[in-house]
């Protein structure tokens, strides 16, 4: 199965009700061979105007942190947990979530990254539990780099803050950019060949 595959199943997907709502659903967007990919909680007003995700102020100050590390979004894959936008922008529910989550792990499952960062509470908990980890809060576990093996290899899970929360709260824009910083100093230390295990 290829992502175009995983986007055709999202843009046919009925099982839950948020499809009646939205513009346009928003499957994801990137690199299908990145090593790190970036989930978030749901579509915005923007993203579900434009199909894509994080194009909103909350995307472009991700884009802007990422830069700022040196990374383009174009080597990257973003995505969210749910792929429709919720009405006013409300939480996911619990069936939102239980519904739409085939769809991004099928999109995890032939990317095969070897970091995940979870933006905010609900990708998080969504993430952390699935791969075993169990989710404590989002206070408690941003920064931190949790393993898992997964796909023959040790994957990187770091929780953080989602970028819409760090533009309401400027006083977690410190910990929010720690945060990616770490998650690209992680990727950079991953070995490239078997020789690099050694060297």
């Amino acid at each position: 199965m290829r992502l175009e595959d995983v986007e055709g199943e999202i843009r046919k997907c009925r099982k839950c009700k948020l499809w009646k709502y939205k513009t346009n659903y928003v499957p994801g967007e990137g690199n299908p061979n990145a090593k790190i990919v970036f989930i978030g909680e749901a579509p915005g007003k923007e993203e579900d105007l434009q199909g894509r995700p994080f194009v909103g102020k909350a995307g472009k100050y991700l884009t802007e942190v990422l830069k700022k590390l040196g990374v383009e979004r174009s080597d990257v894959y973003i995505t969210n947990v749910l792929k429709c936008r919720p009405p006013n922008n409300r939480d996911p529910k619990p069936e939102e979530i239980e519904a739409c989550k085939p769809h991004l792990l099928r999109q995890l499952e032939i990317i095969k990254p070897d970091v995940i960062v979870c933006l905010g509470r609900f990708s998080s908990d969504v993430i952390l539990n699935e791969f075993g980890i169990g989710f404590r809060g989002i206070s408690r576990d941003r920064g931190k780099v949790f393993d898992v093996e997964k796909w023959g290899k040790v994957v990187k899970i770091i929780p953080t803050y989602h970028p819409a929360a760090v533009l309401r709260n400027k006083s977690l824009a410190d910990y929010f950019e720690s945060d990616l910083k770490k998650a690209v100093e992680v990727l950079k230390k991953r070995p490239k060949t078997l020789l690099d295990f050694f060297s």
